[in-house]
């Protein structure tokens, strides 16, 4: 995903295989396992497919950001005492960043 985040356009898995490659110091990829975890997230909703264009390409269905932030209110929707999760979240954040959810609900 992470490949497909940082892209300024649609990628095939041709296109993924390098990159992937590179961050993988084992086996070498082959095509057709990036083609099958490319549609394993698109059924997920994850990525969308053009299927126009010879081979198919790919992008991502929402930014990283949003992404992180979905996951972030998943995990306190689990949560049996949200209080504390967001307690212990906001403990562990640095002043800078603590600064930065202050200016941020004050606007909301």
């Amino acid at each position: 995903m992470s490949v497909l985040w940082d892209a300024s356009e649609p990628l095939s898995a041709y296109d993924l295989l390098p990159a992937l490659q590179a961050a993988d110091s084992g086996k070498p990829l082959a095509a057709t396992t990036v083609l099958t975890v490319l549609s394993r997230l698109e059924k997920k909703g994850f990525v969308a497919s053009d299927k126009s264009s010879r081979p198919h390409r790919y992008t991502a269905t929402a930014s990283r950001a949003d992404h992180v932030a979905e996951l972030m209110h998943e995990v306190l929707g689990e949560s049996a005492d949200r209080q504390a999760v967001l307690e212990r979240f906001v403990g562990g954040v640095s002043a800078a960043d603590a600064d930065l959810l202050r200016k941020l609900l004050d606007r909301s």
